[in-house]
């Protein structure tokens, strides 16, 4: 039966893709490296150890909006799904290496979204939680099927700035909002009635009008 180890050994942003995406290069051992494996059906379930890192004073304010006051991150700081990918392997014997891709939303509604928006720099602690389906071929060449087990796991620290990057290729000097329907009618209306030709200048007349309204 098939032993199969996972390692991240890097990633990098995927050019001219659909929507965003990261490439982890995924390396597949076996062990007996001999035997052949016909097909890997693979998922991951990732994971952001958001606690295996330092946070810098302006990383903490921006994050208030997920884990609160850091006097409470004792508390509130925890591991966050990100996400789950899917990948097959073609047949190999002994290791393969192939790409992993991670589509990124840029939606802040997402709370995986608002952390990597929020950090400056550093690293990003994940952790790849893999299980799946193996199909192989036994000593006598007849083909099997054994499940991944579910204790299978690797960890990557992803460079900051290649999120950064990726996103700012793709929404250059941009952000992405989501908004309830009611709320968007409103501010088109607004925006219809006022004569404003582009939703920034709306959004700035909107601010501005709050912040003239809250001054002493």
């Amino acid at each position: 039966m098939p032993e199969l180890d996972f390692r991240i050994e890097g990633a990098e942003a995927v050019p001219y893709a659909a929507v965003p995406t990261i490439a982890f290069k995924l390396r597949v051992s076996n062990l007996p490296p001999q035997q052949t494996i016909h097909t890997v059906v693979l998922r991951a379930q990732i994971q952001i150890e958001s606690t295996r890192r330092h946070y810098s004073s302006e990383e903490q304010a921006r994050l208030v909006d997920l884990f609160g006051d850091p006097d409470r991150w004792s508390l509130t700081l925890k591991t966050m799904l990100w996400t789950h990918a899917i990948v097959v392997l073609p047949g190999f014997m002994g290791n393969s290496l192939v790409d992993l891709p991670v589509p990124c939303t840029f939606d802040f509604n997402v709370a995986a979204t608002k952390y990597f928006h929020a950090l400056q720099g550093g690293e990003l602690p994940l952790v790849f939680l893999f299980s799946g389906t193996v199909f192989y071929q036994d000593e006598s060449g007849t083909m099997q099927v054994a499940p991944i087990s579910w204790e299978k796991e690797a960890k990557f620290r992803l460079p900051v700035r290649t999120w950064h990057d990726l996103i700012e290729s793709y929404y250059p000097n941009s952000a992405w909002l989501s908004v309830r329907k009611d709320v968007f009618d409103r501010l088109y209306q607004y925006k219809v009635r006022c004569g404003i030709p582009t939703w920034e200048q709306t959004l700035e007349r909107v601010l501005d009008s709050v912040e003239e309204t809250a001054k002493p």
